[in-house]
Protein backbone atom coordinates (compact mmCIF):
# COMPACT_ATOMS: atom_id res chain seq x y z
CA UNK A 1 0.00 0.00 0.00
CA UNK A 2 1.24 3.27 -1.07
CA UNK A 3 0.36 6.85 0.65
CA UNK A 4 2.51 9.23 -1.21
CA UNK A 5 1.06 10.29 -4.87
CA UNK A 6 3.61 9.49 -7.79
CA UNK A 7 1.78 10.70 -10.90
CA UNK A 8 1.29 13.80 -11.51
CA UNK A 9 -2.29 13.50 -11.58
CA UNK A 10 -2.31 12.72 -8.31
CA UNK A 11 0.03 15.58 -6.95
CA UNK A 12 -2.20 17.63 -8.48
CA UNK A 13 -5.56 16.16 -7.19
CA UNK A 14 -3.58 16.59 -3.64
CA UNK A 15 -2.51 19.87 -4.38
CA UNK A 16 -6.00 21.33 -5.10
CA UNK A 17 -7.67 18.85 -2.19
CA UNK A 18 -5.00 20.44 0.04
CA UNK A 19 -5.95 24.15 -1.15
CA UNK A 20 -9.37 23.74 -0.13
CA UNK A 21 -8.76 22.54 3.13
CA UNK A 22 -6.69 25.73 3.99
CA UNK A 23 -9.35 27.63 2.61
CA UNK A 24 -11.57 25.91 4.80
CA UNK A 25 -9.70 26.14 7.73
CA UNK A 26 -8.37 30.08 7.77
CA UNK A 27 -11.25 31.77 7.99
CA UNK A 28 -13.01 28.97 10.26
CA UNK A 29 -10.07 28.18 12.51
CA UNK A 30 -6.99 29.99 12.48
CA UNK A 31 -8.53 33.57 12.00
CA UNK A 32 -10.78 33.34 15.27
CA UNK A 33 -7.39 32.17 16.75
CA UNK A 34 -5.86 35.04 15.56
CA UNK A 35 -8.33 37.26 16.80
CA UNK A 36 -8.31 35.57 20.46
CA UNK A 37 -4.26 35.61 20.73
CA UNK A 38 -4.07 39.30 19.37
CA UNK A 39 -6.09 40.30 22.09
CA UNK A 40 -4.73 41.48 25.45
CA UNK A 41 -7.48 41.44 28.04
CA UNK A 42 -7.84 43.24 31.27
CA UNK A 43 -9.55 41.85 34.63
CA UNK A 44 -13.27 43.58 33.94
CA UNK A 45 -13.44 43.35 30.26
CA UNK A 46 -16.88 42.81 29.21
CA UNK A 47 -17.30 40.36 26.12
CA UNK A 48 -20.46 40.03 24.04
CA UNK A 49 -20.88 37.54 21.09
CA UNK A 50 -23.56 35.97 19.10
CA UNK A 51 -24.96 32.70 20.76
CA UNK A 52 -25.49 29.81 18.22
CA UNK A 53 -29.36 30.14 16.01
CA UNK A 54 -31.44 28.81 18.07
CA UNK A 55 -35.48 30.07 18.79
CA UNK A 56 -34.48 31.66 22.06
CA UNK A 57 -31.26 33.54 20.63
CA UNK A 58 -33.34 34.73 17.46
CA UNK A 59 -36.41 36.39 20.19
CA UNK A 60 -32.96 38.12 21.95
CA UNK A 61 -31.74 39.71 19.05
CA UNK A 62 -35.02 40.17 17.41
CA UNK A 63 -36.23 41.95 20.61
CA UNK A 64 -33.12 44.23 21.20
CA UNK A 65 -32.43 44.48 17.39
CA UNK A 66 -28.68 43.49 18.11
CA UNK A 67 -27.19 40.38 17.29
CA UNK A 68 -25.81 40.60 20.46
CA UNK A 69 -27.09 37.75 22.56
CA UNK A 70 -24.52 37.11 25.15
CA UNK A 71 -22.18 38.80 27.19
CA UNK A 72 -19.94 38.01 30.52
CA UNK A 73 -16.68 39.48 32.38
CA UNK A 74 -13.33 38.80 31.57
CA UNK A 75 -11.04 37.68 34.87
CA UNK A 76 -7.84 35.66 35.80
CA UNK A 77 -7.41 32.44 37.22
CA UNK A 78 -3.98 31.77 37.86
CA UNK A 79 -2.32 31.83 34.07
CA UNK A 80 -5.83 31.11 32.49
CA UNK A 81 -8.22 33.82 31.47
CA UNK A 82 -11.79 33.38 32.28
CA UNK A 83 -15.44 34.80 31.27
CA UNK A 84 -17.41 34.25 33.92
CA UNK A 85 -21.13 34.65 32.62
CA UNK A 86 -24.65 33.32 33.37
CA UNK A 87 -25.65 30.52 30.59
CA UNK A 88 -27.21 27.34 32.09
CA UNK A 89 -25.69 28.49 35.35
CA UNK A 90 -23.55 30.92 36.44
CA UNK A 91 -20.10 29.78 35.72
CA UNK A 92 -16.48 30.41 34.67
CA UNK A 93 -15.74 29.36 31.28
CA UNK A 94 -11.70 29.48 29.65
CA UNK A 95 -11.83 32.20 27.35
CA UNK A 96 -10.84 30.32 24.48
CA UNK A 97 -13.63 27.97 24.65
CA UNK A 98 -15.66 31.06 25.06
CA UNK A 99 -14.61 32.69 21.95
CA UNK A 100 -15.15 29.83 20.13
CA UNK A 101 -18.67 28.80 20.98
CA UNK A 102 -19.99 32.32 19.37
CA UNK A 103 -21.59 32.02 16.22
CA UNK A 104 -18.67 32.84 13.45
CA UNK A 105 -16.64 32.39 15.89
CA UNK A 106 -16.62 36.26 16.46
CA UNK A 107 -16.76 38.51 19.49
CA UNK A 108 -16.84 42.21 20.87
CA UNK A 109 -15.35 43.58 24.20
CA UNK A 110 -15.98 46.05 25.89
CA UNK A 111 -14.18 48.11 28.73
CA UNK A 112 -14.23 51.07 31.21
CA UNK A 113 -12.79 54.23 29.76
CA UNK A 114 -11.66 55.28 33.22
CA UNK A 115 -10.49 52.25 35.07
CA UNK A 116 -8.19 53.94 37.60
CA UNK A 117 -10.87 53.12 40.61
CA UNK A 118 -11.53 49.78 39.54
CA UNK A 119 -11.21 47.41 42.35
CA UNK A 120 -10.39 43.59 40.65
CA UNK A 121 -10.93 41.50 44.07
CA UNK A 122 -14.17 43.83 44.45
CA UNK A 123 -15.47 43.12 41.28
CA UNK A 124 -14.59 39.56 41.98
CA UNK A 125 -16.59 39.44 44.78
CA UNK A 126 -19.55 40.78 43.40
CA UNK A 127 -19.11 38.33 40.39
CA UNK A 128 -18.67 35.18 42.55
CA UNK A 129 -21.79 36.41 44.39
CA UNK A 130 -23.90 34.68 41.94
CA UNK A 131 -21.62 31.89 40.87
CA UNK A 132 -23.95 28.92 40.43
CA UNK A 133 -27.25 30.51 40.26
CA UNK A 134 -29.72 29.37 37.69
CA UNK A 135 -29.94 30.91 34.22
CA UNK A 136 -33.36 33.41 34.07
CA UNK A 137 -35.45 32.54 31.02
CA UNK A 138 -38.07 35.29 32.46
CA UNK A 139 -35.15 38.20 31.98
CA UNK A 140 -36.81 39.64 35.56
CA UNK A 141 -34.30 41.79 37.53
CA UNK A 142 -34.76 39.25 40.56
CA UNK A 143 -31.96 37.30 42.70
CA UNK A 144 -32.81 33.81 42.56
CA UNK A 145 -31.96 33.51 39.19
CA UNK A 146 -29.68 35.32 36.78
CA UNK A 147 -29.02 36.33 33.12
CA UNK A 148 -25.92 37.19 31.58
CA UNK A 149 -26.76 41.09 30.62
CA UNK A 150 -28.51 41.45 34.31
CA UNK A 151 -25.28 39.84 35.50
CA UNK A 152 -22.53 42.37 34.67
CA UNK A 153 -24.64 44.97 35.67
CA UNK A 154 -24.88 43.68 39.04
CA UNK A 155 -21.62 42.83 39.49
CA UNK A 156 -20.30 46.14 38.69
CA UNK A 157 -23.08 47.78 40.60
CA UNK A 158 -22.59 46.43 43.90
CA UNK A 159 -19.05 46.06 44.13
CA UNK A 160 -18.40 49.73 42.91
CA UNK A 161 -22.01 51.54 42.52
CA UNK A 162 -21.39 52.15 39.00
CA UNK A 163 -23.96 51.34 36.88
CA UNK A 164 -23.15 50.43 32.74
CA UNK A 165 -26.31 50.60 30.88
CA UNK A 166 -29.85 51.93 30.98
CA UNK A 167 -32.38 49.23 32.34
CA UNK A 168 -34.89 49.32 29.68
CA UNK A 169 -39.06 47.79 29.95
CA UNK A 170 -39.91 44.56 27.80
CA UNK A 171 -42.85 47.15 26.26
CA UNK A 172 -40.21 49.41 25.05
CA UNK A 173 -38.40 46.93 22.94
CA UNK A 174 -39.16 45.32 19.66
CA UNK A 175 -41.66 42.51 21.39
CA UNK A 176 -44.49 42.77 18.74
CA UNK A 177 -42.86 40.04 16.06
CA UNK A 178 -42.10 37.66 19.46
CA UNK A 179 -45.34 38.20 21.11
CA UNK A 180 -46.43 34.49 20.44
CA UNK A 181 -42.83 33.40 21.74
CA UNK A 182 -42.80 35.69 24.46
CA UNK A 183 -46.57 34.24 25.66
CA UNK A 184 -45.28 30.50 25.67
CA UNK A 185 -42.18 31.85 27.45
CA UNK A 186 -44.82 33.32 29.82
CA UNK A 187 -47.44 30.78 30.01
CA UNK A 188 -49.98 33.59 28.14
CA UNK A 189 -48.87 36.64 30.18
CA UNK A 190 -47.00 39.53 28.36
CA UNK A 191 -45.26 41.54 30.75
CA UNK A 192 -44.76 44.79 28.77
CA UNK A 193 -43.77 46.30 32.41
CA UNK A 194 -41.09 44.30 33.23
CA UNK A 195 -37.65 45.87 33.76
CA UNK A 196 -34.18 44.42 32.15
CA UNK A 197 -30.89 45.08 31.26
CA UNK A 198 -30.13 44.30 27.49
CA UNK A 199 -26.57 43.26 26.19
CA UNK A 200 -26.61 45.63 23.64
CA UNK A 201 -27.42 48.37 26.23
CA UNK A 202 -24.51 47.62 28.17
CA UNK A 203 -22.56 48.58 24.66
CA UNK A 204 -23.98 51.90 24.66
CA UNK A 205 -23.42 52.85 28.06
CA UNK A 206 -20.87 56.26 27.69
CA UNK A 207 -18.51 54.69 30.37
CA UNK A 208 -17.51 52.22 27.94
CA UNK A 209 -15.13 52.16 25.36
CA UNK A 210 -14.70 49.06 22.60
CA UNK A 211 -11.42 47.71 22.26
CA UNK A 212 -12.17 44.80 19.96
CA UNK A 213 -15.05 44.86 17.51
CA UNK A 214 -16.32 42.05 15.62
Amino acid sequence: MRFLPKTRTERVRLLVLGAIFIGLFVPFIALPLLRIVKYQPKEGDIVFQSLPKADLVDAIEGVTNSDLSHCGVIMKRGEEWVVVEAIGKVSETPFWKWAVRGRDRCFEVYRLKDTTNLDIPKLQSGLSEFLGRPYDFHYAMGETEIYCSELVYKAYDRSHGIKIGEIETLGSLNWRPFEAFIRDMEQGELPLDREMITPVSLTRSPLLTRIVSK
